[in-house]
């Protein structure tokens, strides 16, 4: 492997000004979500690059029923043909910005800032890149790597990945996925899942002069907020079992009146009001078994005052969980080993594989392989939902490994290192040739 190692870092070196002018075209669209816009564009730019590159790209349009979202697709791309499977997963959508500067990409002292350059427009082209190389290079073996890049992962990957799996169009036999979010060179090999709940009270509306007539759903909804606001506390010390990064909170985390409101005016009784939950629940909790609960509490509260109320669920995904022992997680430890923190070729250098060292957590064992020049690979839950589940759920082995850092992913200053982009694509490319016989 070490001698692929090497190849693969020239190859990608020779190509840094490449990948930094693509990832700056990315940038400069727009694609924020939501609302959506500008996505059948860049969804283009990325169909020209995948072609130059030899991914035959090709663009699948979706329909959203909401009709939001502008020129809804995925981007689907092959390397290799073979039967053995691997997928590249990642999406073009980012978050809205919090100004419009930040959609003019600045390139400097070997970074790249702008908005999605973490989340995940990076990773995209480390993405492409490996895969590129590994087609190059020949490491596909009798394999194939197939690429997929959805436009709705910031509103909850219903649409793109949902569409992926209802059409068919993710194969179950696949060996691994992997996605490029911004895992700061960790491998999340877990992930939470997501529970969203809109609460809604009715009262009666009446004018204030004759309040005495109406029926506050103000007042109802802050009642029963106040049980589900305890409940929260109490996820929250309900800890995982699974390692996650120094200052990550353990517990699962819920979020209550997110969005709330009630009224048509300020001197009427309010005849209706609305408050959510939004939680995002260890891979411990049972999903269905937190619903049931969540509307027992609303419904319980509701009672002891006679409030009427109905709860609506917006979003249940399930968390995703691979073990570390799995033979996929173990090969992708490997070559992270391999490649190191400091990348490959004119990144950094390449030195003996080294060391194992047990970890244990709630979804197996592995020995995380190191790197002498660089670090071992740590595997670590994600604080946060991940496309993985889209996988996960069709018992493929998932990962996200990608070269952002959350902690800067969505903010003002939003950047990726151009060295990490080249070390995950080298990643990405050895991974291919480790997995595919």
């Amino acid at each position: 492997m070490r001698n692929h190692a090497a190849r693969v870092g020239s190859w990608l070196d020779e190509r840094a000004d490449e990948m930094a002018l693509l990832l700056e075209r990315l940038v400069a669209v727009g694609s924020e979500n939501p609302p959506g816009r500008a996505l059948g564009r860049c969804a283009r730019i990325l169909s020209e690059a995948m072609d130059r590159l030899g991914l035959s790209p090709e663009i699948i349009g979706i329909t959203d029923p909401s009709g939001l979202l502008e020129d809804p697709c995925v981007v689907r791309g092959t390397a290799g043909d073979g039967d053995p499977l691997l997928y590249f997963h990642g999406h073009f959508d980012v978050v809205p910005a919090q100004s419009r500067d930040q959609f003019t990409p600045v390139r400097r002292d070997g970074r790249i800032v702008g908005r999605g350059t973490a989340d995940m427009k990076g990773g995209i082209v480390a993405m492409l890149y490996g895969a590129a190389a590994a087609r190059e290079l020949g490491l596909l073996g009798t394999g194939r790597i197939v690429v997929h890049l959805v436009c709705d992962e910031e509103t909850g990957s219903v649409l793109g990945a949902g569409h992926l799996r209802d059409a068919g169009l993710i194969d179950p036999a696949a060996l691994a996925m992997v996605t490029a979010e911004p895992s700061g060179g960790a491998v999340w090999n877990a992930a939470r899942g997501a529970l969203s709940l809109r609460v809604e009270v009715r009262g009666r509306e009446a004018h204030v002069g004759q309040a005495d007539r109406g029926v506050n759903a103000f007042a109802h909804m802050l009642h029963v907020a106040r049980p589900v606001e305890r409940h929260a506390a109490e996820m929250a010390g309900r800890h995982t079992a699974l390692p996650m990064s120094a200052g990550d909170a353990r517990g699962s985390m819920l979020v209550v009146g997110g969005l709330s409101g009630s009224g048509s005016s300020f001197n009427v009784v309010p005849g209706s009001a609305f408050f959510t939950v939004d939680g995002r629940y260890n891979p411990e909790e049972d999903l269905q078994a937190e619903l049931k609960h969540l509307t027992r509490i609303v419904e319980d509260a509701a009672r002891e005052i006679g409030a009427e109320v109905s709860v609506h669920v917006t979003q249940l995904q399930p968390p995703a969980a691979t073990p570390r022992d799995h033979p996929a997680a173990v090969a992708l430890g490997r070559v992270i080993g391999v490649v190191g923190v400091g990348g490959v070729g004119g990144v950094g250098g390449v030195g003996g594989v080294v060391g194992v060292v047990g970890v244990v957590g709630v979804v197996g064992v592995v020995g995380v392989v190191g790197d002498p020049h660089g670090a071992p690979a740590r595997f670590e839950m994600c604080p946060g939902i991940l496309e993985t589940r889209w996988y996960a759920q069709l018992g493929i082995p998932a990962f996200g490994h990608g070269p952002g850092l959350l902690e800067v992913s969505h903010g003002p200053g939003e950047y990726v290192d151009e060295a990490a982009v080249r070390r995950c694509a080298a990643v990405y490319a050895l991974y291919a040739g480790d997995m595919l016989p």
